[in-house]
């Protein structure tokens, strides 16, 4: 199975005469429908609610239209909220859910009306401590330890991460926070991270249901949501199914059933906090091929680099690369491709298979809609290039200009020495 670039040869060059590459692009059509499949898989639950996990696309445009289909936002820092907030989000339209936290994030969360999602228990101090009270909705993060698999052989290492409270913590943290006045209470979990499976959202329900009928029933707490959270993946690799969004809903709308509704809990409402399977595959950064190198290995240089998209340098992630226009030709070269980075590390492919690339020639590299513009940096001085969304009319809006060296030099106003770079 082949990926096809939502966007082609022809489209890209008539772009790039007015937004030079590199740049990401989002597909407006995509991302509409996937959120209209996201809503109707869990509208069985008369509660249900997406909360956008910002930190993936941090861009208003694209909140702005997931806010059509009544999306939330999931924010984890304090300009995170203030995007939210100036997008329109109010009050418990946003989730809370940061760890090491501020205090002063707190506050702005809780003067927000946010709902606030604790990850450690000793937090339930601090945020009293901070705004003088307790919120009467609240939420905490819980983290069951030990290795979390899927029958299919995924498999993560909760006991590892750095969130979320043990079993004793989070039943310690509902009784104290009932105690403090707290009324209305949440539960959240994240146990694995880009799963494709359509099996683990039910799994992770079955536990975090049977938890929540516990805690209800030991400390009598009223529990009115429980936050499934991210972890539903996307395909990266062309040979990878797809999850089915429609039969992940339908799962756990079985265990719901199975849990919940005997145990006189029929009422829950169900949140997600869905980043890349929400905007990955509708984003692509866009680059062109400036250099050949024939050493040791064939190298390929394109204007991007690992500012652009760090997943593969950081992680050793895959994203697959089209050559537009060579979409059906053999992929008889074998390549690394890389970006200007003073890092050998700075490789968006290793040994990669692709069609012969001739100087000039626009390479996608596909599934960069979440986690790729919003992780990149300023290393070597590199400056973040443009986003840019194509809308469902076949035109493009550009949703945040490219960095200028302005931008680069803006924080050192108080030096006479680059004011010639500044203006």
């Amino acid at each position: 199975m082949e990926k096809t670039p939502f966007v082609t040869l022809e489209q890209i060059r008539e772009i790039a005469k007015t937004y030079p590459t590199p740049f990401h692009l989002y597909d407006e059509k995509g991302i509409r429908e996937n959120a209209k499949r996201l809503k109707a898989a869990f509208a069985w639950n008369k509660g249900y609610k997406e909360y956008f996990a910002v930190k993936a696309t941090p861009n208003p445009f694209i909140l702005k239209i997931l806010q059509e289909y009544g999306c939330g936002t999931d924010c984890s820092s304090m300009t995170e909220l203030m995007m939210s907030d100036a997008c329109g989000f109010t009050g418990h339209d946003i989730m809370f859910s940061s760890n090491d936290t501020p205090p002063e994030e707190f506050a702005f969360a809780a003067k927000l009306g946010a709902i606030i999602n604790l990850d450690d228990i000793t937090h339930i101090e601090c945020l009293e401590k901070t705004l003088g009270y307790i919120p009467e909705t609240i939420s905490c993060r819980y983290n069951p330890g030990g290795i979390f698999k899927i029958s299919n052989g995924i498999m993560d290492n909760p006991g590892d991460a750095k969130y979320g409270m043990t079993t004793e913590q989070i039943f310690e943290a509902f009784s104290t926070l009932k105690a403090k006045g707290a009324k209305h209470f949440g539960l959240h979990a994240f146990l694995a991270s880009n799963t494709v499976t359509n099996d683990y959202y039910p799994m992770l329900a079955k536990v975090l249901f049977e938890l929540a009928v516990r805690l209800q029933r030991e400390t009598g707490a009223h529990i009115e949501f429980i936050n499934l959270s991210g972890g539903i993946g996307i395909p990266y690799r062309p040979d990878q199914e797809p999850n089915d969004i429609a039969v992940i809903g339908e799962g756990v709308r079985k265990v719901y059933e199975e849990v919940l509704v005997p145990a006189g809990m029929g009422d829950v409402a169900l949140y997600t906090e869905l980043g890349r399977f929400m905007l990955g595959p509708y984003g692509c950064l866009v680059t062109q091929a400036i250099h050949e190198k024939h050493t040791h290995k064939e190298y390929i240089g394109v204007d991007a680099c690992a500012v652009n998209l760090m997943r593969p340098a950081m992680y050793g992630a895959y994203h697959h690369i089209t050559v537009l226009g060579k979409e059906h030709a053999p992929c008889d070269h074998k390549y690394d491709v890389t970006g200007s980075l003073c890092e050998n590390n700075d490789k968006f492919a290793i040994d990669r298979m692709l069609p012969e690339i001739s100087m000039g020639d626009y390479l996608v590299i596909h599934d960069t809609g979440a986690h790729g513009f919003s992780m990149g940096y300023n290393y070597n001085g590199k400056l973040r290039s443009a986003e840019l969304l194509l809308k469902e009319d076949g035109t493009v809006e550009m949703i945040r200009r490219a960095e200028t060296p302005k931008d680069y030099f803006a924080t050192f106003d108080f030096c006479d020495i680059l004011k010639k770079y500044s203006k």
